[in-house]
């Protein structure tokens, strides 16, 4: 089992300095160190009798809150919130009510741990649906007290209640679970759940990459359209522009072909006449020089 640990002021030993624990007793809370603690005796047993592919997220954040989610156990068919509580006593898990038991009477206690890991699971699946990352199977949430001392009567409770002797049979039914993800999905799916990355998302990526694919490919066929309209558009505007260049074109050439060919007519007319002129002015002077006496 691959073990992510995101506990806050854990030093690189693994362990909780005294200044450690006072920061985070005064930040989360009297209750954090001790369930903290309790952690470590469950996820050594939980390593030691699951099979392989399974991934827990110990003491993760939730991204811009203080929420703190204790577990989250993530198997090839299963994915589990786990509160561990050291809680001694004599304890009453009736649906949503937390009771402590004194002399045969069960009175609310003052910290109701099904109701707080009720919430826990909620904020994790609200997390969950923010981030579009989608899972085969629900969030199941199981409370252990792992204090051999703490005797619990379950009635109906709204969460799985276990004692510290009942992990055993709590891994093997997750073994016997039947598997949804492989184990390298269930790897990939934790390293989704701490840092959240949509377009690799390991379940719902299975089915949303096509659509995120597919969906560029119909925002790019709108944008084509526009661009096929420019083209038919712009071989609209030659015609015009041939349209406007030959009326121009065909007056000037023309013009200047007739006004050539009525000159050169009249200039061989003119011509014609000169000589005709020429004759009859030498004939005249012919006449003139030999008839006048």
């Amino acid at each position: 089992m691959k073990v992510i640990d995101r506990t806050p002021f854990l030093d690189q030993q693994g362990s909780i300095s005294v200044v450690a624990r006072v920061q985070g007793t005064l930040k989360f809370g009297p209750n954090w160190f001790p369930e903290t603690e309790a952690q470590r005796p469950v996820i050594a047993q939980l390593d030691r009798l699951l099979d392989k592919g399974f991934a827990l997220i110990r003491n993760f954040t939730l991204p811009g809150s203080d929420i703190i989610i204790p577990m989250i156990l993530i198997g090839p068919g299963s994915m589990t919130v786990i509160l561990a509580s050291p809680v001694k006593g004599q304890f009453e898990a009736k649906e949503t009510e937390w009771n402590t038991v004194s002399n045969g009477v069960a009175t609310p206690a003052k910290r109701n741990l099904i109701d707080l890991l009720l919430k826990l699971r909620r904020a994790f699946q609200k997390y969950l649906e923010i981030n579009n990352i989608n899972t085969p199977f629900q969030v199941d949430a199981v409370l252990i007290a792992i204090d051999p001392g703490a005797n619990i009567e379950s009635i109906r409770p709204a969460v799985r209640v276990l004692r510290s002797d009942a992990i055993k049979q709590f891994a093997n039914s997750l073994n016997q679970t039947g598997a949804v993800l492989r184990a390298e999905q269930v790897l990939a799916l934790a390293d989704l759940i701490i840092e959240p990355q949509p377009s690799t998302t390991i379940v719902q990526e299975g089915e949303a990459p096509p659509p995120q694919t597919m969906k560029p490919v119909e925002k790019r066929a709108p944008a084509a359209a526009p661009q096929t309209q420019i083209p038919n558009a712009a071989p609209k505007a030659p015609p015009k522009a041939a349209s406007n260049a030959a009326p121009k074109a065909q007056p000037a050439q023309p013009a200047r072909k007739k006004s050539s060919g009525i000159s050169r007519s009249q200039i061989i007319l003119l011509a014609g006449l000169g000589i005709v002129e020429c004759c009859v002015v030498i004939a005249g002077a012919f006449a003139l020089f030999y008839l006048t006496p």
